[in-house]
């Protein structure tokens, strides 16, 4: 089958794949719906990132204008067990909110794009791990950023938080194994984790796993999708 990987651009460098890539938006539910119908594509996967709303909701619309069957991989948020110290907040101001008002030493696991939501909160120092070095100046005064692509293990994230005395930890609740070594660390060595929740995304036909995708994709009406 013929198949094209896209891209939002976000990363300089992405992994190299076994499939056809484009890189960038699609100009909105219109613009989506118009490559849809210009490709003939016949199956829509949204792999994207579970706080990747935007594109999602943008999959559900083009996916309703175009008759174009539509699925969602999307691993399961993660779930605080015992010895976890979540404190859990709807999005990224409510985490910034969330920090106490003395100085403290965060591990901001969110990403480039939202930093800025820090800038009012500038007596902590934020320790930042970027896939990308930035291109411009941190908007935050006391920070500092770690270049590295993950997944990352248990014994990487123990030691960059004993190394940089992390006192709470920040994270998007993105789910699966890559990117789950800080919670499983922030555990180990009693840290609270600023936990925030998944954006909301229309409804839309949901799969969790790779080979349950393929299945759709061969014959999608066997799995009552």
């Amino acid at each position: 089958m013929d198949a094209t990987l896209s891209y939002a651009g976000r990363t300089e460098a992405p992994r190299a794949q076994a499939l056809p890539i484009r890189v960038g938006g699609f100009g909105g539910p219109e613009g989506l719906a118009r490559y849809l119908r210009e490709n003939a594509i016949t199956h829509l996967v949204d792999a994207t990132h579970p706080f990747a709303a935007q594109m999602s909701t943008n999959a559900v619309a083009a996916a309703a204008l175009t008759g174009t069957p539509l699925v969602a991989l999307e691993r399961g948020p993660w779930q605080a067990g015992p010895g976890d110290t979540w404190v859990q907040v709807p999005d990224i101001p409510a985490a910034a909110r969330a920090l106490p008002d003395t100085p403290a030493r965060v591990f901001l696991a969110i990403g480039r794009m939202h930093l800025a939501d820090f800038a009012g909160q500038p007596q902590h120092h934020y320790l930042l791990r970027l896939v990308d070095p930035p291109t411009e100046a941190l908007p935050l005064p006391d920070a500092h950023a770690v270049i590295a692509r993950g997944p990352f293990t248990l014994e990487d994230d123990l030691a960059l938080l004993r190394h940089h005395a992390i006192t709470h930890v920040i994270a998007k609740n993105a789910g699966g194994e890559g990117a789950r070594a800080k919670i499983d660390a922030a555990r180990m060595l009693g840290l609270p984790v600023i936990m925030i929740d998944r954006p909301t995304i229309p409804a839309r036909p949901t799969l969790r796993s790779v080979d349950q995708v393929m299945a759709w994709i061969a014959g999608h009406a066997d799995l009552g999708v």
